[in-house]
């Protein structure tokens, strides 16, 4: 006759539970980081003095061109179009 299950598998058991509950709570975490990266907005591009915008881009569309345009310094600004720096009439 085998006698009772120890507790020391009982509590493997429920530590492996934890882990999968952990790593489950944890995937959704990097879902929402995927859609926030999709939005698209203005990208800014200072090259040699001058400003330059691009519309329509996602945060990671603006880095990877900016980079190659060799920007001095670039940012992002999600969901807002380009702005002209002027007020018009």
């Amino acid at each position: 006759m085998r006698p009772p299950a120890s507790p020391r598998i009982s509590r493997r058991a429920t530590l492996l539970a934890w882990v999968a509950i952990a790593c489950l709570a944890s995937a959704g975490g990097a879902r929402d980081e995927r859609a926030w990266r999709d939005f698209r907005g203005s990208c800014y591009c200072r090259a040699q003095g001058e400003l330059t915008c691009t519309a329509e881009l996602t945060e990671r569309e603006c880095t990877r061109r900016s980079k190659e345009a060799l920007c001095d310094e670039w940012f992002w600004n999600e969901r807002l179009a380009c702005w002209s720096w002027g007020y018009g009439g």
